[in-house]
């Protein structure tokens, strides 16, 4: 053990002769062998195994570390110390476009230099333009990130935040191309025209279709019918027409169904209660039974889109009713309901569906239904969808449907947008206007009352509702939904049941208290928000009341359409206080349009704002005592100073004198007008007219009376000569 000497650190070996150790040195050079105890080290082309002391040996492992850190170098002879070619080439490229570019930084130094004049306080930005730029470098700050930042806050009619169930903007359907899609070729013109109707000539039809209050404008447009009998309709149809208690056609219904019978384009413009529901449901009916039966995986043959759940439930109702004497099936769809049931039911079949414009988006996109097979589409109350902000999903529902389609499009309105998407969509359409544009219903007598404040208000409903209910049903419109809860309370303490109807109510609750209030006889009011201003047609409200004002008279007119339906009369009564003045003035005309009598008070509010006090010269009364505006009689210009005479002259001249009008800015021109007529009386004055003193002209001068002989021309004109 004399040779070896053993430690906690290692051990060392006892030196070996020199030729010995040289022999073992070679091999180990041509035959590296690792042991735990020897670790290979690399420095540069050298290959070293040995460590001395224990030092070297845990000194070893940061050699390593150094050595391995450093970059490969490769021999000098290898072919990797070659440079590539492309590298080179690269290499080259860079250089110039860096010179290229440093000649450029030069040039637009030396010209930012030569520039002379310059503002500083224009050429730098400012604080709203540097705020912009950092707007759009950074376009999301301010965004608070999280789960939900896809979904957008949605609010209801009333202003309430709806829990975000959706994202409020629905994508349109993407483009497609029916040229790459096959269509069955398809029948649409099913009219038979009857024989009473056709010997009508066109005196008649004229005579007729302003008996009904019909204006239609297009190129070969069936003429109007006056029974049920004249539609041709077979017998299972009329046999429903008359169980639902129909005697007559609608005058919408009139002209619309032989136009539609024909396989017409139409544009109906006809005001609420008019029937223009039936007006496309019967001729979409028709359209139905002379098609070819579905095939499992085809879609509607009728589509029907309307711009609420509301709507979409009544127009469903109405047709299942008419659906069910042919064994149609029908569907509706719309947001607030399950999608998987509405899914369910597209897929087992339906030929015609009703649907809002987003529901059907969503049920195509997830394979729920396809438009392949609609023939038939029918966009009602499309004013309503596009204020909605409905038009590009209208569009390109109209867009996916094959382009030889017929398509029907109603409205209370005709505004431009409608105008555009009918140029759109429609070919060759015929425009069917049932009195005027935006007009109230004829059957409904609207009364206004002015209040002080909102106690005299709730006064006034109090003492009257117990009148209103014993004639009928009753709804009640409020602005805000708190408003509503509020009004529904109070009246229910007065002992009256009352349904209350607003947009943040589940789709299930408000169809509960819509039907409740149809059918159960015990609920006589109904206090509900703008959510049920269309689309509630209920034939038993006699009484609609707005106790707050609508936001629009477009909102006013389909407020009043929930009475006066199908024909029926109906009141409907506003309520009006001072804090209403800038919707007064379109109370009023609106008022004056359909004859309904202006109440002073409401004028007087409505006087209050400037335009329209600036548009109006004064009120006057009618034959009927109804209050009107101040006509505008055409003006000449007369000759000033002109008197009434017997004489043929002077009798044209009074005739064209106008009366200086009286009311507020026309003192200045009648004062003006009376200087400038007692300045130049004298100077326009008529031949035969006989001579009047003037203010202009001096006391001292006086003039002599002519004798009848000079006005005969009989006696000689006497010279100044002649005296002398």
């Amino acid at each position: 053990m004399s040779g070896k000497s053993f430690g906690f650190s290692g051990f060392k070996l006892k030196s070996a002769s020199s030729s010995s150790s040289s022999d073992k040195v070679n091999l180990q050079s041509k035959f590296p062998i690792q042991s735990a105890f020897t670790k290979p080290t690399y420095g540069g082309n050298t290959f070293s195994m040995k460590h001395s002391t224990e030092e070297d040996y845990f000194d070893s492992d940061e050699g390593d570390d150094k050595n391995q850190s450093k970059p490969y170098q490769s021999a000098s002879d290898s072919d990797e110390s070659e440079e590539d070619p492309l590298d080179s080439f690269m290499a080259d490229v860079e250089k110039k476009a860096k010179k290229d570019l440093e000649k450029m930084g030069q040039k637009s130094e030396k010209k930012s230099k030569e520039i002379k004049g310059t503002r500083d306080d224009i050429e730098d930005e400012d604080d709203q333009e540097s705020y912009f730029r950092w707007l759009e470098e950074n376009p999301n700050a301010g965004v608070q990130g999280g789960d939900d930042d896809d979904q957008d806050i949605e609010y209801d009619e009333d202003g309430n935040i709806i829990p975000p169930e959706k994202k409020k903007f629905i994508d349109p359907l993407p483009p497609i191309d029916h040229t790459q899609i096959e269509y069955e070729k398809f029948e649409k013109n099913f009219y038979h025209e009857h024989t009473d109707i056709c010997a009508l000539n066109q005196t008649e039809v004229d005579d007729l279709r302003k008996k009904l209050g019909i204006k239609v404008s297009g190129a070969s447009i069936a003429k109007p019918v006056c029974s049920f009998a004249h539609f041709n309709f077979d017998e299972l149809l009329m046999k429903q027409i008359r169980k639902s208690e129909f005697t007559t056609p609608t005058p919408i219904q009139a002209q619309a169904i032989p136009i539609a019978l024909s396989g017409r384009d139409i544009i109906g413009i006809a005001k609420t209660g008019s029937g223009k529901t039936d007006a496309y449901l019967w001729p979409a009916l028709i359209h139905i039974m002379n098609q070819s039966e579905l095939k499992p995986g085809d879609g509607p043959i009728v589509l029907i889109l309307a711009p609420t759940r509301e709507l979409v439930q009544q127009i469903y109702t109405e047709a299942k009713k008419f659906a069910k004497v042919y064994n149609i099936a029908c569907a509706c769809a719309y947001g607030g309901g399950s999608l998987y049931e509405q899914t369910l039911a597209c897929q087992e079949g339906v030929e015609l569906l009703v649907s809002t414009p987003g529901r059907l988006i969503d049920l195509i996109k997830k394979k729920g239904t396809n438009l392949q097979r609609v023939t038939f589409l029918v966009l009602d109350e499309a004013d309503r969808m596009f204020d909605m902000g409905f038009e590009p999903q209208v569009t390109s529902i109209a867009n996916h449907v094959r382009p030889d389609r017929q398509v029907l499009l109603f409205s209370a309105t005709f505004k431009k947008k409608i105008e555009r998407l009918a140029r759109h969509i429609l070919v060759d359409p015929v425009r069917i206007i049932q009195g005027e544009l935006g007009e109230a219903n004829e059957n409904i007598t609207q009364i206004v009352k002015v209040f002080r404040d909102g106690p005299e208000k709730w006064s006034w409903l109090n003492s009257k509702l117990v009148e209103f209910t014993s004639q009928g049903k009753v709804l009640i419109f409020v602005t805000q939904k708190a408003n509503s809860a509020e009004l529904a309370k109070n009246l229910e303490e007065k002992i009256f049941k009352v349904g209350l109807l607003h947009g943040d109510m589940h789709q299930d609750d408000r169809n509960k208290v819509i039907n409740e209030f149809k059918k159960k006889p015990d609920i006589h009011i109904l206090v509900a928000t703008d959510v049920a201003a269309r689309g509630l047609d209920i034939p038993t409200i006699k009484t609609v009341i707005n106790y707050d004002v609508a936001r629009d008279i477009d909102t006013h007119i389909h407020r009043i359409g929930r009475t006066g339906r199908a024909g029926e009369k109906g009141v409907a009564y506003t309520l009006v206080t001072n804090k209403d003045k800038e919707f007064c003035p379109l109370l009023v005309r609106n008022l004056e349009d359909t004859e309904q009598e202006v109440p002073q008070e409401l004028l007087e509010i409505a006087e209050q704002v400037p335009w329209f006090k600036n548009q109006r010269t004064k009120n006057f009364k009618t034959s009927s005592g109804k209050t009107g505006n101040m006509k505008f009689k055409q003006r000449e210009r007369p000759g000033l100073g002109l008197n009434t005479s017997s004489g043929s002259n002077s009798n044209k001249s009074s005739s064209i004198r106008p009366s200086i009008p009286s009311g507020p800015g026309t003192d200045r021109a009648a004062v003006l007008k009376q200087a400038f007529s007692s300045q130049f009386k004298t100077s326009f004055v008529s031949a035969s007219q006989n001579l009047i003193t003037s203010s202009a002209v001096p006391s001292s001068v006086k003039f002599q009376k002519r004798d009848s002989n000079e006005e005969n021309g009989d006696k000689k004109k006497k010279s100044r000569w002649d005296n002398s």
